[in-house]
């Protein structure tokens, strides 16, 4: 048989065949006098087999554990470390799904999501007080969305929770309004600007208790690289930048107090 007429019975591509001689899993077959490639029976068969093997879900390298007489693996070891992996994969987008059809079943996802159904409905609250039409609070959503996505599971939960406690209020969120209206204020101001202060107090109240463990810690805390953290106040125009330092700093001076 020739190369074409080998991948036609077996239902493969030439391509395959090739392929399965450049790893080492199909023999090279002898070469007539013109040079032509000749398949025997033999050769049919095998291809077969990585057909099927492959149809399994195996990988060539384990194609080639099996095909393999030296090797310490037989079929029955192998297949069952295959049957193992796809249960851990079954399992996987169980959760999965079970994690979509709770962000489904929520009804409007925010612009930042996908994220939790929990940082999800504060966002839902800022927006019925009007916050989502501040720049600032926009910016700051998608860091929140950011530190979700980045943090340890158990991080991750303290994160959430104290955000819950700081902004499940309506009284929360106006206050939070009233900092973000402080801040879009200050676009286009100089980092000296007078506003900066009483911006920079207003966002201070609105810092969960917790989130600044000290003075100097939260955001400058070793929980942050300085490369995350020039990336972080380049992202703010310079008086935003100067109050949201200052504001981590008098939040993180009330944690002591």
């Amino acid at each position: 048989m020739r190369i074409g007429e080998l991948a036609g019975a077996v239902g493969v591509s030439t391509r395959a065949v090739r392929h399965y001689h450049h790893q080492g899993l199909l023999p090279e077959p002898e070469r007539l006098a013109n040079g032509y490639r000749t398949y025997t029976l033999r050769h049919a068969v095998v291809l077969a087999r990585i057909r099927r093997l492959t149809e399994l879900g195996l990988g060539l390298a384990e194609v080639r554990d099996v095909l393999a007489d030296d090797e310490g693996k037989d079929l029955t070891e192998v297949l069952q470390e295959l049957d193992a992996d796809l249960a851990r994969q079954e399992a996987a987008i169980r959760e999965r799904r079970a994690r979509l059809r709770v962000l489904l079943e929520a009804g409007s996802l925010p612009a930042e999501g996908p994220v939790s159904p929990e940082l999800a409905s504060l966002f839902a609250g800022m927006a019925g007080a009007g916050v989502t039409d501040s720049p600032m609070a926009a910016r700051d959503r998608e860091l929140l969305a950011l530190l979700e996505t980045t943090a340890a599971p158990e991080e991750r939960e303290r994160l959430v929770g104290l955000l819950r406690g700081a902004l499940g209020s309506p009284e929360a969120v106006v206050r939070a309004g009233r900092a973000y209206a402080l801040l879009d204020a200050l676009a286009d101001a100089a980092e000296d600007d007078p506003r900066v202060t009483e911006a920079a107090r207003a966002l201070a109240e609105c810092v969960p208790a917790g989130l600044v463990p000290e003075e100097g810690a939260g955001l400058d805390g070793d929980r942050w690289d300085q490369g995350f953290l020039r990336a972080f106040y380049a992202d703010f125009a310079p008086a935003q930048a100067a109050a949201v330092r200052l504001a981590v700093r008098l939040a993180g001076r009330e944690r002591t107090s």
